[in-house]
């Protein structure tokens, strides 16, 4: 919702929201807002939370069902693309018809599945949408600026350019980092010189060089890479999706055409141009095969963080050992 004005009472309740894209921070971002509007209205509203896969037709009778506890109620189906097909029409017929206290947010994280059932919810216009674009390497800048002054201060361009350098480009982890030195330097604009002395030489702590690590196959790097990460606060979450995002550039690498030029396939892998002579050194060591089997060790570990295992750094550690397994040689 980056880029329109804040939503009303009126926007939310009475409606169904369609959150739709790729970008996992900015839609929950948004899931937040709406859910503060749901509150902000109702202090004792309602509130449940479920993915597409475990709607039902029941599910969908309770939704405009009166509750005992509260008139007001909030919604979120998330992974809206894995609803059941026999669930799709109970869905749209609500969607078309909404409860005038209820809330309903769809989350849709983007590809072709699920394209059918958000076809028929645009043409509703009781249905709100609200897009989140991937975040190209070049508009990581811009997206850092924008977090900074959303605090209320403000950061030079290269101080801006450099925090991406030290941090990474995972929005989460540049989220935070703008947080904490516009709350820090609130007085004054944050030069490239500040964000070096917060940032400087912990790049090799960061979910990264975890990832970097693993794809090179050096499993025993990895893990003194994932301690070190652990110890100086790293979430666990962001090893996931750093890893993700390396076997990821890796896969998109293998139908790049031979022969293009850096800048090209910096575009096509959406990453820096600094990065695609390092993609292309590890991407030596990997078939499609491989990277499969490397990408669902990591969703498994991603899950197992995210409170299917008691464990997170245990869940971390045999992902990493699972990655470089799975690579050639």
């Amino acid at each position: 919702m980056a880029g329109t004005r804040a939503p009303s009472a009126a926007d939310v309740l009475g409606t169904v929201t369609l959150l739709t894209g790729p970008e996992e921070f900015l839609g929950e971002r948004a899931v937040t807002t709406l859910k503060e509007v749901v509150r902000g209205v109702d202090p004792e509203a309602e509130f449940s939370d479920t993915v597409g896969s475990s709607v039902t037709a029941a599910a969908l009778d309770e939704l405009s069902a009166p509750s005992l506890f509260s008139s007001t109620r909030c919604v979120v189906v998330r992974l809206l693309e894995d609803l059941p097909e026999e669930a799709v029409p109970g869905v749209v017929d609500y969607a078309a018809a909404p409860a005038e206290d209820v809330a309903l947010i769809l989350v849709h994280t983007g590809g072709q599945k699920g394209t059918g059932i958000l076809t028929r919810l645009r043409k509703l216009d009781t249905v709100r949408e609200s897009k989140s674009a991937a975040v190209k390497a070049h508009e990581l800048p811009g997206f850092v600026a924008g977090e900074v002054r959303r605090h209320g201060g403000r950061i030079e361009t290269p101080a801006a350019e450099a925090l991406v350098q030290a941090v990474g480009t995972d929005l989460r982890a540049l989220a935070g980092a703008a947080d904490q030195l516009a709350h820090d330097f609130a007085d004054r604009s944050i030069s490239a010189d500040l964000v070096a002395r917060y940032f400087g030489g912990r790049a090799e702590t960061k979910s990264f060089a975890v990832a970097d690590a693993a794809v090179l196959g050096r499993a025993a790097v990895a893990l003194e890479e994932l301690r070190w990460a652990l110890d100086t606060g790293t979430p666990p979450v962001l090893v996931t999706s750093a890893l993700a995002g390396s076997l990821r550039a890796l896969g998109r690498l293998q139908g790049v055409r031979r022969g293009a030029r850096d800048a090209d396939i910096a575009r096509e892998l959406g990453v820096p141009p600094w990065k695609v002579r390092q993609i292309t050194g590890q991407a030596r060591a990997w078939d499609a095969a491989g990277i499969a089997t490397a990408l669902r060790a990591v969703a498994r570990a991603d899950a197992e963080v995210k409170g299917a295992a008691h464990d997170p750094a245990y869940a971390l550690e045999r992902m990493l050992l699972d990655v470089t397994e799975a690579r050639l040689g």
